[in-house]
């Protein structure tokens, strides 16, 4: 196995040059490595900067004499309780198994320094991949750290997989799994314009979120298809909790902002949305149309069901593990797009006399059966 220098002119960095850099024992090193002892939050920081300060990647004799001897694969995300990030967890775990690999998970919350800390770790204990996945900031700081990440964990056997994330530059050992995600903004946008709709309010996400901003391009690109500029003051940032559409509903109905449909940029954001909208007396869709995004279960059994985009979820993360572990880990960048469809439900209702053909793609009754083709 070949390692890269520990900076000092002294080969391959051994456990016991993670040590000294950190200033503990070998012992601690290997406990922090592990995973299996207790040790202090500011004794693991330090161990984890000296791994990758001196670029360390366990012995993989060594992990096998500690008994350590199924191959596994990490799953980071920032938020384990949202639904649609549950799908994809369940199709990583469930193809994990059936390759003969254990699946360990990570929530993040957003911590970027978790992160990287979780990172390292999947990459001393040789882990086979490690998915991330999640809108994010691109910003050149994303793009350069998630760069040096794909390189490392090339450089240790194992293979990045970004799930909903950007791609990086072209060469960089990752693997990028994608849906299309603004296409299927515009198919749902472009389905309530289409039924006369002409003062949508759009619920998004955070700025600087990449998912977000795919289905806010979706939205605005679907009106100027037509010739239109949507309202400024239709677009409401937030985030993707049903707390943020509930609270943006009350908001614009207390500012008095006229609007006959509302596109959510999430189910969950729907679900809020329509609680708002029933508690100020608005019937849905009599009186305001409503769409989501992500066609999470209980999409179907709100009242009305939603009208949504379908996005296959646990299909993403089966094909993210199976097309990491095809690959060897410096193989050079791919980039895999699934598709989306719009699924209509009884959310939706046409404006009296606006109705126009609909231009819209891919938009079906009914979501079809899962499964791989």
């Amino acid at each position: 196995m070949t390692r890269k220098s520990n900076g000092d002119g002294g080969g391959r960095s051994t456990i016991r040059d993670v040590a000294a850099r950190a200033g503990v024992s070998a012992s601690t090193v290997s406990r922090v490595l592990a995973g299996d002892y207790p040790v202090s939050t500011a004794t693991r920081t330090r161990v984890m900067r000296a791994v990758r300060e001196l670029d360390y990647v366990a012995d993989a004799r060594a992990k096998a004499i500690a008994g350590v001897g199924t191959p596994t694969l990490a799953f980071v995300l920032d938020d384990i309780t949202g639904p649609s990030f549950a799908h994809m967890a369940h199709g990583v775990e469930r193809e994990a198994t059936r390759l003969g690999h254990l699946c360990l998970v990570c929530s993040t919350d957003g911590d970027t320094e978790h992160e990287l800390e979780f990172i390292e770790t999947m990459r001393a204990q040789r882990a086979a991949a490690v998915i991330l996945v999640g809108g994010t900031a691109d910003t050149a700081e994303y793009r350069a750290r998630m760069s040096r990440i794909a390189d490392s964990l090339a450089s240790a056997g194992s293979r990045l997989v970004l799930c909903g994330r950007p791609p990086l530059d072209p060469g960089t050992p990752v693997t990028v799994i994608e849906y299309d995600n603004e296409s299927g903004a515009y198919a749902l946008c472009s389905h309530l314009l289409a039924r006369g709709h002409r003062r949508i309010l759009f619920l998004g996400g955070k700025p600087e979120n990449t998912t977000a901003q795919g289905r806010e391009r979706g939205y605005l690109a679907a009106h100027r298809a037509r010739g239109e500029e949507p309202d400024p003051q239709l677009l409401l940032a937030g985030d993707f909790t049903r707390d943020s559409g509930h609270r943006r509903i009350r908001q614009a109905l207390s500012q008095g902002l006229e609007f006959t449909a509302v596109m959510a940029a999430t189910d969950m954001v729907a679900a809020g949305a329509l609680t708002a909208l029933h508690e100020a007396g608005l019937s849905v869709p009599d009186d305001v149309s409503l769409v989501g995004y992500d066609d999470i279960p209980f999409a179907r059994d709100l009242h009305p069901p939603l009208t949504t985009v379908h996005v296959p979820y646990e299909e993403l993360g089966r094909l993210a593990v199976r097309t990491a572990l095809g690959r060897t880990p410096d193989a050079p960048n791919e980039h895999l797009l699934l598709g989306t469809h719009v699924v209509v439900r009884d959310s939706v209702a046409a404006v009296p006399g606006q109705l126009v053909p609909d231009a819209s793609a891919r938009v079906s009754s009914q979501a079809p059966a899962g499964g791989l083709t």
